[in-house]
């Protein structure tokens, strides 16, 4: 992966460290090499080595976080559902610059009203390998980017693997760009 712009940490910023899930502290003042922001989270590579950074540590690498998202006033479900679509599809794979939804990740996304007012989200997803270290990290993702959407009070995202992802499930612009069609 080519690295965009060598940024020097503004502070202590925790990672996860790509393909393995673990947590580590990249140090301020470290330098690290942009590779990937999309989506609101950033790919850096650090002495040899990938890690993601989450959109809320935007300051951390120099940079502002995305804004929220917003309904229109009198939203509908659809309204809703659209906007959760959108959300998902701000979540990156940190190797792979393409979102997971056009990855074909998203098995399922059911949006049910609460008795009570607001939204009630269920999602199942997938992972390209399944044992990628980097599964939990995405599918809470995936959850907070719902719980942004205004009167969505709760989301469940469950990492399932049947049927098995392949590449047929990705649309046809991300076959193109990652050259499997």
């Amino acid at each position: 992966m080519r690295v965009q712009e060598t940024i020097k940490m503004q502070r202590d910023c925790l990672a996860v460290a790509v393909p393995s899930g673990q947590r580590v502290l990249i140090g301020k003042d470290g330098e690290v090499g942009l590779v990937q922001a999309l989506g609101g989270s950033f790919t850096v590579k650090a002495q040899g080595r990938l890690y993601r950074i989450d959109g809320k540590d935007a300051d951390a690498l120099g940079k502002t976080p995305l804004p929220p998202p917003q309904l229109p006033h009198g939203a509908t479900t659809a309204d809703v559902e659209k906007l959760i679509w959108q959300q998902m599809r701000s979540c990156y794979d940190p190797e792979i610059p393409i979102n997971i939804v056009d990855l074909g990740l998203i098995y399922r996304c059911e949006v049910s009203p609460l008795e009570d007012g607001g939204w009630q989200v269920a999602v199942d997803m997938t992972l390209t390998a399944p044992g990628c270290g980097m599964g939990d990290i995405l599918a809470s993702d995936v959850r907070q980017l719902i719980l942004q959407v205004p009167e969505v009070k709760q989301a469940e995202v469950e990492v399932v693997f049947d049927p098995p992802w392949d590449a047929s499930r990705m649309t046809e612009e991300a076959r193109l760009a990652t050259g499997m069609f």
